[in-house]
């Protein structure tokens, strides 16, 4: 697993763009998780990969998610201009609930949101961090047949 460690510390450093077959690659390598293991608040990153995604998170001022219950889940909590969090249901057309859905063959922790075409699926790097990736209809979430990639640690 140290090998794992490696290379998600390198991807997550990594100072320009990261090639989404990469990200691919590391998801592949990773366990799945449960989503009842997953509850808890969550620091958010985004893997720089040119996706349009990247750009709508951070003019929302993304921080992270918060899993309060499985039917409870806040995907997009942001920092507001004072510095508090809030979660931002107007971007997110509402908030989301977790579930076990099969992605790639396998069966993990998953955030279904409540408005939105959109599943966030979730592996386990460590106790601490998880690989998420966003998918959904072309258009919607997919930009040139590739999905969003994104980290969170706990908070």
């Amino acid at each position: 697993m140290s090998d794992v460690i490696e290379r998600w510390a390198a991807l997550r450093a990594a100072p320009d763009l990261v090639d989404p077959d990469e990200l691919d690659a590391m998801w592949a390598d990773l366990e799945v998780v449960e989503a009842s293991a997953i509850l808890g608040s969550w620091r958010g990153f985004a893997f720089p990969t040119g996706h349009p995604i990247e750009r709508r998170l951070a003019k929302t001022r993304w921080h992270g998610k918060r899993f309060v219950a499985l039917d409870d889940a806040k995907p997009l909590i942001c920092r507001a201009q004072d510095g508090s969090l809030y979660s931002d249901t107007a971007s997110g057309n509402g908030e989301a609930s977790l579930w076990q859905v099969e992605f790639r063959g396998e069966v993990t922790a998953t955030m279904v949101y409540d408005g939105m075409p959109v599943f966030d699926h979730f592996k386990r790097v460590d106790d601490d961090t998880l690989m998420g990736v966003m998918n959904g209809k072309p258009g919607v979430v997919l930009a040139n047949g590739r999905h969003f990639y994104f980290g969170l640690e706990r908070d």
